[in-house]
């Protein structure tokens, strides 16, 4: 009975945080990614040449984010299933947040083996949403 009321509670957690509209951008990115369509996931990110991404190097602008994520995942094999875990937004202004969490990208060994890490995103609320404006992403190894 205990693992029932542990497991209802992890869920209700779940659904909570999925009905914050800047977890669920998240959340329906790592979908465009599971289907192969880098150019979906890229919505997440504001549409801007400021927009950031720091690596192993830094991108500037959309567009160059899109090259590198088209460069380092150039088939389904090397995108894996991507997940998020431990999603957890803070609000600064009505209009600015940051969000930690982890990611973990499964593939096959051919497909460039599992990654993980952590990241960090600073959000912005904009006409189209909340959508990214700065990403540090660290794998774990």
């Amino acid at each position: 009975m205990t693992h029932r009321i542990l497991l209802a509670l992890a869920l209700m957690g779940y659904a909570a945080a999925a009905e914050d509209p800047r977890v669920a951008a998240i959340v329906k990115s790592a979908a465009d990614w599971n289907r192969g369509d880098i150019a979906a996931f890229v919505q997440c990110y504001e549409q801007s040449p400021e927009t950031t991404f720091v690596g192993a190097n830094v991108s500037k602008g959309t567009d160059r984010i899109l090259e590198r994520y088209r460069k380092n995942y150039p088939d389904q094999a090397h995108m894996g299933r991507l997940t998020f875990s431990e999603l957890s937004p803070r609000t600064l202004t009505p209009e600015l947040a940051i969000m930690t969490g982890r990611f973990a990208l499964e593939r096959s060994a051919a497909g460039g083996g599992r990654s993980s890490g952590i990241f960090t995103l600073v959000l912005r609320k904009g006409p189209a949403g909340w959508r990214i404006i700065h990403d540090h992403t660290s794998a774990d190894h």
